[in-house]
């Protein structure tokens, strides 16, 4: 199911950006692995950079966010397609995009390989989501629970509190 979303993510993007030369921004550490399994289907010249934001840390709930590296190549005149692993309530991924618009980027569109279905109105829209996930904790492809199971090759969720 996962591969599935990934190869039809990168028809998609090809067909909106094949011909932009867009800079790709991979946020660490969750989009690691969505990342690395999407830019080999993407065949059409871009350049690759990452920046880290995290609400999460090692934590199971979003907190604060911490800006830890923003992206080294230039920003400002360029299509910016940022990578992550989840849409969840969408406050990274908000600052995220206005930080790049901040730094004069043309066009910002972001591409998530999952979007959790809070039932709740985002700050953000992802321009290209993969799967939609209940409102559950979930990690593997990229997603952690407590710093691990990033590795895992399919998307878990942690059982269900039953008081």
């Amino acid at each position: 199911m996962v591969s599935e979303a990934v190869a039809r993510l990168a028809r998609e993007i090809t067909l909106r950006l094949g011909d932009s030369f867009p800079l790709v921004l991979c946020v660490m550490r969750g989009g690691v692995i969505f990342a690395g399994q999407l830019l080999p289907l993407l065949r059409f010249p871009l350049e690759l950079d990452y920046i880290e934001v995290t609400r999460y840390g090692v934590a199971t709930r979003g907190g604060e966010l911490s800006w830890r590296m923003a992206p080294s190549a230039a920003v400002a005149g360029r299509v910016v397609l940022v990578l992550d692993d989840i849409l969840d309530e969408g406050h990274t991924l908000a600052a995220i995009r206005e930080k790049l618009v901040a730094m004069g980027a043309s066009r910002v569109l972001i591409a998530v390989l999952s979007e959790k279905e809070t039932g709740q109105t985002k700050p953000v829209k992802a321009d290209f989501t993969g799967v939609k996930l209940p409102n559950r904790y979930v990690f593997g492809f990229g997603m952690d629970v407590k710093g691990a199971w990033r590795n895992l090759p399919e998307i878990y969720a942690l059982k269900e509190d039953k008081d």
